[in-house]
């Protein structure tokens, strides 16, 4: 679920502004999973921008004060939710850690960066939500460490329905400050991409292991 309607067009608006959100229906994006996307977020981007980071800031703050009160940790994901999972413990004076996406090769070979104790209440910040399959991982390595997770709050998610799915078959309460159909209806309110494309744009998120660009008409 969305933090609220207003604050997500408002993300939506300045992803697409900065860029942080490309749209391309007609070439798309390859991600490394080989799907073909008309869409392509980096939401580290917004880290550059002073306004946007900290708006993004105090929307993670206010979801956490309204769906996680209890919270005694912030934890980021490697390598997105760590520069925003920082930026909001510092808000919320809250200590902070992060999770690896594997254990380092060497040292102490860490998982989990920084001091987190069992049974503490922690919420997971990421930045984008895909299929759910990386961010869960970092949930169920808190779980091996004996604390309790909250839930997770993330910038934005596709919204497929895999990922509800897996969240719900995980037990972890996700909560975003916005997604794809907010950034559609910015879209083409603001003339990004055009209201032909829209069928093509929703049709990947239904489907995106199978979708493929409509061929345009000469």
């Amino acid at each position: 679920m969305i933090l609220n309607e207003e604050s997500a067009i408002k993300i939506a608006e300045s992803l697409l502004q900065i860029k942080a959100i490309k749209l391309n229906p007609t070439t798309p994006f390859q991600w490394s999973s080989g799907w073909n996307s008309p869409i392509y977020c980096d939401n580290r981007k917004s880290l550059s921008y002073p306004p946007v980071r900290t708006f993004i800031r105090q929307q993670f703050v206010d979801a956490i004060n309204e769906h996680f009160p209890n919270v005694e940790v912030i934890a980021g994901v490697a390598t997105g939710g760590i520069a925003h999972g920082a930026l909001v413990a510092e808000a919320m004076g809250l200590p902070f850690a992060y999770i690896r996406s594997s254990t380092k090769g060497h040292g102490m070979q860490n998982l989990i960066e920084g001091d987190i104790f069992k049974n503490q209440n922690v919420v997971v910040i990421e930045d984008l939500i895909s299929t759910g399959g990386s961010s869960l991982k970092a949930v169920e390595a808190l779980r091996e460490n004996e604390c309790n997770v909250l839930g997770m709050v993330a910038i934005f998610t596709y919204g497929f329905e895999l990922a509800r799915k897996n969240f719900e078959k995980s037990d972890c309460k996700l909560i975003t400050l916005s997604d794809y159909n907010s950034m559609l209806k910015v879209a083409v309110d603001a003339e990004y991409v055009s209201k032909s494309d829209i069928e093509s744009l929703t049709e990947w998120r239904k489907n995106p292991n199978k979708w493929a660009p409509a061929i345009q008409s000469s």
